[in-house]
């Protein structure tokens, strides 16, 4: 494909993936259609960039559809001033659009690949305010050591499915902040946005979705009897 159907790939998906499922937000819908998500996808998928689904990337990951990436941004409504969290970095096209709407971003990714291809992206298309990090952010230990994961973000957003969000994860907002999370199990996902109220939780449910297990949540032990 040319840059020119590429440009038309993108103009289409956010037409008719993106728009007519009630992702309205001006800026959101221009900061879309102006991503090469191409870039972000190995070369020999490329022609898939613009699907609705989930494009395959390596380590046998897969990134968030365009809906499911369009609607966490215009449900975080972010202003630029907040410190945004990020787990499951892939090759950092979604981190790419938080660090353009936010003042900073950590991105945690399993896969060392990922995290020095996604490195290379966001690097690449001009972006110096967010980091991505090596980690399984799963890992309680793992987070507590790691000097950039000290508490508070402004914002979590979980990139892949969890049946329920770590306490070590939740205790990284701030109170009152915001939370995108894919809970449940597959097939049963619902892209859900929380916020923190002191040690409650306001949960709205915005649509039932599908998307790979979050990796790295460690077992938990059953006792036998």
């Amino acid at each position: 494909m040319t840059a020119t159907d590429f440009q038309t790939a993108r103009r289409n998906m956010v037409n008719h993936q993106i728009r007519c499922c009630k992702v309205l937000d001006a800026d959101i819908l221009d900061l879309i259609e102006s991503m090469p998500r191409e870039d972000f996808v190995p070369e020999h998928v490329r022609s898939l960039a613009y699907m609705e689904g989930h494009v395959p990337l390596p380590c046998n990951q897969e990134m968030l559809s365009p809906l499911q990436e369009a609607s966490i941004l215009q449900a975080l409504m972010l202003d630029g001033s907040e410190r945004v969290l990020e787990i499951g970095t892939g090759t950092g096209f979604l981190t790419t659009m938080l660090a353009m709407l936010a003042s900073e971003v950590v991105s945690c990714e399993i896969h060392e690949p990922l995290a020095k291809q996604a490195e290379e992206n966001i690097t690449g298309h001009g972006i110096h305010n967010a980091k991505i990090i090596h980690i399984n952010a799963m890992d309680p230990d793992a987070v507590a050591g790691c000097a950039d994961l000290q508490p508070p973000f402004d914002v979590i957003v979980l990139g892949a499915a969890v049946p329920e969000v770590p306490a070590h994860i939740e205790a990284l907002l701030k109170d009152g902040g915001q939370m995108m999370a894919f809970l449940g199990k597959n097939p049963a996902l619902s892209l859900t946005h929380r916020l923190k109220i002191g040690q409650a939780w306001q949960e709205l449910s915005l649509f039932e979705t599908l998307l790979q297990d979050m990796e790295g949540i460690p077992e938990k032990r059953e006792f036998v009897f």
